[in-house]
């Protein structure tokens, strides 16, 4: 009887243990790629114009055919927008480029930037499926963009990303480093498999399954000479503060490495806290404006 009892659960264990692989491999690009949350996020988009910005979009088609939403907001006047950094806003895996559009405003209207933000493939109204290497191509497509504005290429450039945009701003940058003068990263994993036993600790150990990588901890090695700002909450429920603190000690830029944590900080309003837009403007006024 024990042996009969013993092979049921063998096979029970089997059967979660597969069933959870199946998860992990198929949806795992729903999971992590969050475009659909919270409802509406890919049917309504908030417009720069509700928030007193211009009202700018442009549709940016990349070299696989898929067509972006982007905001492209300008300092008026030409000489103002020329000596303005622009930012490049890369946004985190929920949501839209729209939900981001109160911290666009106070980057435009307090600090003076540009700022160019896009809705990722299969986020907001854009086109398509988010994989990581989707992902790297919208940013490749933006950044390309800019670098072919009759305005934008010719201003300061930095790469601005938060959690998953973290990920793919260190891409970005790491490929692109003569092309940015500055990146900003805010609570942003060391990769993917190494984030899923905190997230979902019963798949610790089918990590192996996990084909979306962004191993963000290698990547960072590859930035040699641009300034990198580390924005850290130290209470983020969702990406272990360690994470952040194990990328700024992989980063090994001439350039320059700027710390700041938030103590009461969570994941999602690090942006809320005490200091965290002065530290932008110190961290831009510093290494990007005055260098």
């Amino acid at each position: 009887m024990f042996i009969v009892y013993l092979l049921y659960f063998i096979l029970i264990v089997s059967i979660i243990t597969v069933g959870l692989s199946a998860l992990l491999y198929i949806y795992q690009c729903d999971i992590l790629y969050a475009g659909f949350f919270p409802p509406g996020s890919r049917s309504t988009v908030a417009r720069p114009g509700q928030y007193g910005l211009p009202d700018k979009e442009e549709i940016l088609v990349t070299k696989d055919g898929v067509r972006l939403r982007s905001y492209v907001l300008i300092q008026y006047g030409d000489n103002v927008a020329i000596q303005s950094p622009t930012v490049l806003w890369l946004h985190a895996h929920t949501g839209n480029m729209g939900h981001r559009l109160p911290i666009a405003q106070v980057l435009y209207k307090r600090l003076g930037y540009n700022v160019v933000m896009l809705s990722y493939r299969g986020y907001g109204l854009s086109e398509g499926n988010a994989t990581e290497k989707g992902l790297q191509i919208d940013a490749q497509t933006a950044l390309d963009y800019i670098k072919r504005h009759p305005i934008l290429k010719h201003t300061k450039l930095v790469a601005y990303g938060q959690s998953l945009g973290g990920a793919v701003a260190t891409h970005l940058v790491a490929r692109n480093e003569d092309k940015f003068d500055a990146m900003i990263i805010e609570n942003t994993f060391l990769s993917v498999p190494l984030l899923i036993p905190h997230i979902f600790p019963p798949m610790r150990h089918l990590v192996y399954l996990c084909h979306q990588k962004w191993r963000s901890y290698k990547t960072i090695q590859f930035i040699r000479k641009v300034p990198i700002l580390f924005l850290s909450s130290l209470k983020d429920e969702l990406v272990p503060p360690f994470h952040m603190a194990k990328l700024h000690k992989a980063a090994e830029t001439s350039g320059g490495k700027v710390w700041r944590d938030f103590e009461n900080g969570t994941h999602n309003d690090t942006c809320m806290q005490e200091g965290y837009f002065e530290t932008i403007g110190e961290f831009v006024r510093d290494y990007v404006w005055e260098a």
